[in-house]
């Protein structure tokens, strides 16, 4: 589609994606004029200008997701992994059926990932993508970037892979086999000139990102990764202290804590961010906000696997650029950007008053519901997400920047009552049906409806390829 100008009216109310005062804007109209925001206001249509109207919904910019695993949309709720927590689950459910992904149920499990994560609002995706091994029938990356495209959404492909396994992984299908050091960084190169783009509104990026830097890369190979993917002009990206296994290995194997252990190896930086972070010590919070490391909070998997809750306030306190991420749908069975946003709103507020004390033992506070604002969790899931992937162009609801914009029409009676409409989308959960969605001004989603999609036709399918995979267990 080509990018489009607009006048959209009747905003109800318009959320920024911005910080304290800057977090709403009261105007009713925004104009987007070659799908960047050119001003905001109570704005009357020009001459021949085309006027969409908001129908009085709540305008968000479009969530960006920061850290995902789309291969798992087909995974959702395997009950030989739902009890588990992080590492038998990783064996008993991605790793034991990820050699059973051909092409086409690779394409397909993408295709859903995308069209939920759209369906939410979101439209920026950040996938990191492991399903590599040697002599690959298929091209896992290309697919990745044909669907993202043919959806009209920003893509950033984190370029996951293993040039080591674990244990865990011993027994499994020689499919599953890793990858030679200089074939990683002879892909990743061959990828970053394909696609890359490294403009502030790009459509298209790719990030050097090994599955895990305790498990997946010698230590040696973990700094060339640094100094390459710095040569290329790409990010950096993987997991890191999910649970309490990632502080145990770094301390038997290397004598320091997990940050310690990449900072040795120049795996800090503003270049740099991390899915997870939930088992922290204060001096790793003090250092990854010392160097301006990013987090991708995935509150719903981190719930879900019992690995606890990131302490995102004190991250950002520190300077750590905070983000949100939706995780792979294997062990988030909600894989959208809403339901991580409620997620990420009511679980730090959680984390807060668990901390709570009485006054006879020394407490000094109730509750902790002063921990994380709507507005805090819209900025996070948005222009911090952007900031996190270096999308500079894309920087919430402000002139300048790319129309990215998601509409919320709250015809639900989940939304009814509410006194503060601006809230719903994120304190009251569900799904507010998305009227517009709006990627560098073009059309996304309208009326709830993705353009071209059956989507009877892909639940079919969806169920037909679970069946499979369920034979085949």
């Amino acid at each position: 589609m080509t990018t489009s100008s607009f006048l959209l009216t009747h905003c109800g109310a318009i959320m920024t994606g911005h910080a304290g005062s800057a977090a709403r804007h009261d105007g009713a109209g925004i104009r987007v004029i070659d799908g960047v925001i050119h001003e905001i206001g109570m704005l009357q249509p020009l001459p021949g200008e085309r006027v969409i109207d908001a129908k009085g919904g709540v305008v968000y910019p479009a969530w960006v997701n920061t850290h995902h695993h789309l291969f798992q949309s087909l995974l959702k709720g395997d009950p030989g992994g739902l009890n588990m927590s992080l590492t038998d689950w990783l064996a008993a459910t991605p790793y034991h059926y990820r050699a059973r992904f051909d092409e086409r149920l690779f394409r397909l499990a993408a295709r859903i990932g995308l069209v939920e994560l759209v369906r939410s609002g979101c439209g920026t995706v950040a996938d990191h993508n492991y399903l590599y091994y040697p002599d690959m029938p298929f091209d896992t990356s290309a697919i990745l970037f044909e669907e993202a495209e043919a959806l009209g959404v920003r893509f950033v492909l984190c370029r996951g892979g293993a040039t080591q396994t674990r244990q865990l992984e011993a027994e499994l299908p020689s499919a599953l086999r890793p990858e030679s050091f200089e074939h990683y960084l002879a892909d990743v190169e061959r990828l970053t000139a394909l696609y890359h783009d490294p403009s502030p509104t790009a459509m298209r990026r790719v990030v050097m990102a090994p599955t895990t830097p305790l498990f997946s890369v010698m230590p040696t190979e973990l700094r060339e990764m640094a100094a390459v993917s710095r040569k290329l002009g790409i990010r950096l990206h993987s997991h890191l202290s999910e649970t309490v296994g990632y502080q145990d290995v770094a301390h038997a194997k290397h004598g320091c804590s997990p940050l310690e252990f990449v900072a040795r190896h120049d795996w800090l930086g503003t270049d740099v961010w991390f899915a997870h972070l939930v088992k922290l010590d204060p001096e790793e919070i003090v250092l990854l906000g010392q160097t301006g490391t990013g987090i991708a909070h995935c509150p719903q998997s981190n719930g879900r696997l019992g690995s606890g809750i990131a302490p995102i306030r004190a991250l950002e306190e520190a300077g750590v650029a905070i983000s949100i991420g939706v995780d792979g749908a294997a062990s988030n069975e909600a894989a959208d950007m809403i339901s991580e946003a409620h997620a990420a709103w009511l679980m730090q507020r959680a984390r807060g008053g668990e901390a709570a004390r009485p006054r006879y033992a020394g407490g000094t506070f109730e509750g902790g519901a002063d921990q994380a604002t709507v507005e805090d969790v819209v900025r996070w899931g948005t222009t911090g997400g952007a900031k996190v992937l270096g999308l500079s162009g894309v920087n919430g609801i402000a002139p300048g920047c790319a129309a990215d914009l998601a509409v919320y029409a709250l015809d639900d009676p989940r939304y009814f009552g509410l006194h503060d409409p601006a809230i719903g989308p994120v304190a009251s959960g569900g799904r507010p049906r998305l009227e517009w969605l709006f990627v560098g001004g073009n059309v996304v989603v309208q009326n709830d409806v993705i353009p071209g999609l059956d989507m009877a036709e892909l639940g079919s399918v969806a169920r037909q390829a679970t069946r499979e995979l369920l034979a085949a267990r």
